[in-house]
């Protein structure tokens, strides 16, 4: 069966908080790992108003004391934007917290506008040209080999499972040669999965982390008891992937809005088709079958499962039904 996981943005809905988008984490956490999700990730995002996991190892550690058993980590820690010594003492860390359960998945995005972005990497280069060294530094960290001619502490001899996240085939060829597991960003940036897959399959060289290459897909899924009420409550994150697409600037994740895409228009329509193409929305069947058609074609090793809604309760109940679908292939 192809494992499935959840990357949890953490919204802050409009009229709500931080602290209540934290504490849904919380509880959407507990909640996937009662169904059988297999890790639990966060991201980095910085400068947004609806996103509450700016400060990510902090929600990390926030979730994991929340959880037993599930994986939990980033989805992921954009490294230009940290020392690589910085990023082992955080997630060493956590790994002394929560032994074996923890992720760390790294990506070269900002994670933010320009002008975030400058005020954050603030006397670091910062530019995503130095990812491939810092990725190869922070393993130097964690192996605890001498390279650096520092120790991490916490963080030497951690055991942190590295991953490469990407949405171009620049992620792809550095997960290839380094022999690590591999994120694509499917779920916002699906324009070239075909050809990272390929290139990350065909290029992967054997390590001492991973024998085998092992892909990881987005996936957006929105699911409910009908068609109808999962196409309701996926009008949220549209409307979100709208506002950022035309004005540059995240909102408050907003309610649900019935009919939303047949009063788009064409252009809005087509921009959702493109970056949301890798979706499912409906009921069970629907959404199995529409998981078993993605999974067919890419041959994925495991889904990162993501959605946001502005009903908590709402997106506890599509996960469930996420769950039974996957269980179902």
């Amino acid at each position: 069966m192809t494992a499935y996981s959840l990357l949890d943005l953490v919204p802050i809905v409009q009229g709500g908080s931080a602290a209540q988008a934290l504490a849904n984490a919380a509880d959407l956490a507990r909640h996937a790992e009662s169904l059988g999700f297999t890790r639990y990730w966060v991201a980095e995002h910085h400068g947004m108003e609806g996103i509450a996991s700016a400060a990510t190892a902090v929600v990390i550690a926030h979730v994991g004391a929340a959880t037993a058993t599930i994986r939990v980590g980033a989805g992921g820690i954009m490294l230009p934007n940290h020392s690589p010594l910085q990023v082992a003492e955080a997630f060493g860390t956590l790994d002394a917290l929560f032994p074996g359960r923890v992720d760390l998945g790294l990506g070269r995005a900002p994670g933010s506008d320009q002008r975030v972005a400058a005020a954050i990497r603030r006397g670091l280069g910062g530019d995503g040209n130095d990812f491939p060294q810092d990725v190869i530094e922070l393993q130097s960290y964690f192996a605890d080999d001498g390279q650096t001619g520092v120790r991490a502490t916490p963080g030497a001899g951690a055991k942190v499972d590295l991953w490469i996240l990407g949405s171009s085939l620049f992620g792809a060829q550095l997960a290839a040669a380094l022999g690590l597991p591999y994120a694509f960003a499917s779920h916002f940036a699906p324009g070239l999965l075909d050809e990272a897959i390929d290139m990350y399959r065909r290029n992967f060289r054997a390590s001492a982390a991973l024998d085998k290459p092992h892909l990881m897909l987005g996936f957006n899924v929105f699911a409910a008891d009908s068609d109808e009420e999962a196409a309701y409550l996926a009008s949220s994150q549209q409307q979100a992937f709208v506002a950022i697409r035309t004005t540059g600037r995240g909102i408050q994740l907003p309610p649900p809005v019935h009919g939303y895409r047949e009063n788009l228009g064409p252009h809005g329509n087509a921009m959702l088709d493109q970056v949301l193409s890798a979706s499912a929305i409906g009921g069970l069947d629907k959404v199995r079958d529409q998981l078993a058609a993605f999974i067919a074609r890419t041959g994925a090793d495991e889904l990162m499962l993501t959605s946001a809604m502005f009903d908590h309760d709402a997106r506890k109940k599509s996960l469930t039904i996420a769950a039974e679908a996957m269980r179902a292939l």
